[in-house]
């Protein structure tokens, strides 16, 4: 199944998909429930990245996984079962709404796509939105056996670690939130940003395989917290690559075990 779906196709199958809406801002927690209240594609039930897509921070990252029970569980809650064909968006060109995307191929649920352009490209298009909160009728989905493609930092070692984290955070000029700036030493750098046109549509994909067709087989994604990585993973899949591994962890975890860290532009 193409990871992708477009606006014309999303809205041909309004009540026929199971759609989650995963808006989300790194520094506004409100962002993702407000906006989604405001205005959300009908049908959309609201997904929070830090209380469904996430256990608790602490030194495993920001963002870690939850355990396999506890996934089930919230699929479960949203209504999805292992037939489900799950649509996710955000208002960020999909980058955190992969997260979600990520997370049902990663335990090989079947049928999981991200909205090309996310509520922007609805929008754009002209088409009718919903307001206010939405519960879904709740489903059974069996815990999973686990998550596939997944990397410790214990496991980087002669790995190609692909940082998708924004150039400045990347040299270690910025760092809004982690513990210290900079990047894991060997990491190279290309931001998540560079996956999307003006319009926070993928770019083609003969320009998404001259961006990736350089990188040895298999590397690591890396990021902030474990989420845009899963991005640049669907962004490989586009590109007609293997699947990366995803380092959940990323850069969250690394710093806060005060592991060494690189500032500048060279790995």
């Amino acid at each position: 199944m193409n990871p992708l779906i477009e606006v014309a196709e999303l809205n041909d199958s309004l009540g026929d998909v199971s759609l989650f809406d995963i808006r989300w801002a790194l520094t506004d927690p409100n962002h993702g429930r407000s906006t989604y209240e405001a205005a959300h594609i009908p049908g959309a039930v609201f997904v929070d990245l830090d209380d469904d897509l996430a256990a608790p921070p602490g030194l495993d990252g920001r963002h870690p996984l939850p355990d396999l029970e506890t996934w089930a569980a919230t699929l479960g809650q949203l209504g999805v079962s292992t037939q489900s064909d799950v649509v996710v968006y955000d208002d960020a060109g999909g980058t955190i709404a992969a997260r979600m995307w990520w997370m049902l191929d990663s335990i090989g649920h079947k049928k999981a796509r991200l909205l090309n352009g996310g509520f922007d490209a609805w929008i754009a298009a002209g088409l009718e939105v919903e307001t206010g909160p939405r519960s879904p009728d709740p489903a059974q989905y069996p815990t999973p056996a686990g998550f596939s493609g997944v990397v410790g930092h214990q496991e980087l070692e002669d790995r190609l670690i692909v940082d998708v984290r924004a150039v400045p955070r990347y040299r270690g000029e910025h760092e809004p939130v982690d513990p210290k700036p900079g990047h894991i030493p060997g990491a190279i750098n290309k931001p998540v940003t560079d996956n999307l046109d003006d319009a926070k549509r993928f770019i083609d994909q003969a320009r998404l395989v001259a961006a990736y067709s350089d990188l040895e087989e298999k590397p690591v994604v890396s990021c902030g917290s474990g989420v845009n990585a899963c991005h640049t993973a669907l962004a490989m899949r586009l590109a007609g690559l293997d699947m990366p591994d995803v380092y959940v962890g990323s850069y969250s975890e690394w710093s806060t075990l005060d592991l060494p860290v690189v500032t500048g532009s060279a790995p």
